[in-house]
């Protein structure tokens, strides 16, 4: 079973970290505590959770979820968590309460761009060769300067991650094609945009709250792939709102 801790009293909010972060980086969350009995999990390869061997599906990492045994949930996720997110939503529609997806697409070409982070990564046996690129996507230049400690902290986030698990999630992202899943969504969804992602720019989410019925788009900034982090009272806002 994934590494998963709770918090807090209220409804059940699963939250879905980024591809290589651990559930630390929803810590600018905890204050929905409050409200909700927030859930924080681990990828597998990532945090706490095992690294089985590989290759992983969005399916599989969805799978991992729907194993911790939570009949009914709100779901929050970014990056790779809102993509286990938009699965779970479409193909398991009565676990998923309301959604929120959070600086993520439903298709990420070109394959190459992923087979070559894995490639690396695997190769030295570590992420460390690609933590310094990742990380600067992660956050815009101004708060990584103002902010020093959280983009360290993330920074170590993603170093410590099992390096064969990592690859087998950016196969996972690879082989990825939500797409024809949106129209099947019928949890009431919000989607919100870093006006500055470069990893996953606002056209992905703009193109995924179009094709799920209803949902509802935002954008916040300054922010970059990890708004959660950088703009940590907005994004809390925006979900105390839309999951209440």
């Amino acid at each position: 079973m994934i590494h998963h801790e709770a918090v807090g009293d209220g409804p059940p909010v699963l939250l879905g970290s980024s591809l290589g972060a651990t559930s630390g980086m929803w810590d600018g969350q905890l204050p929905l505590s409050e409200r909700f009995r927030l859930i924080r999990y681990d990828h597998r390869g990532h945090g706490g959770s095992p690294s089985p061997p590989g290759p992983y599906e969005i399916a599989d990492l969805a799978g991992d979820v729907l194993d911790l045994g939570i009949e009914r949930a709100h779901y929050v996720g970014l990056s790779i968590g809102a993509m286990v997110g938009m699965w779970l939503a479409a193909n398991a529609p009565g676990r998923i309460g309301r959604l929120v997806l959070i600086c993520t697409s439903a298709h990420m070409p070109p394959a190459s761009m992923w087979q070559e982070r894995a490639a690396t990564v695997l190769a030295v046996g570590s992420t460390e060769p690609i933590a310094d690129a990742v990380v600067d996507r992660w956050l815009t230049p101004g708060f990584a300067a103002e902010h020093p400690e959280a983009r360290s902290r993330l920074r170590a986030m993603l170093t410590s991650a099992d390096p064969e698990g990592y690859a087998a999630c950016c196969g996972a992202i690879e082989r990825m094609d939500l797409r024809g899943d949106l129209s099947r969504i019928t949890a009431p969804t919000l989607v919100i945009s870093g006006a500055d992602d470069l990893a996953t720019p606002v056209e992905h989410q703009r193109l995924i709250a179009e094709a799920i019925p209803g949902a509802r788009h935002e954008i916040v900034s300054p922010a970059a792939h990890v708004a959660a982090v950088e703009q940590a009272d907005a994004i809390n806002r925006l979900i105390e709102e839309h999951l209440s």
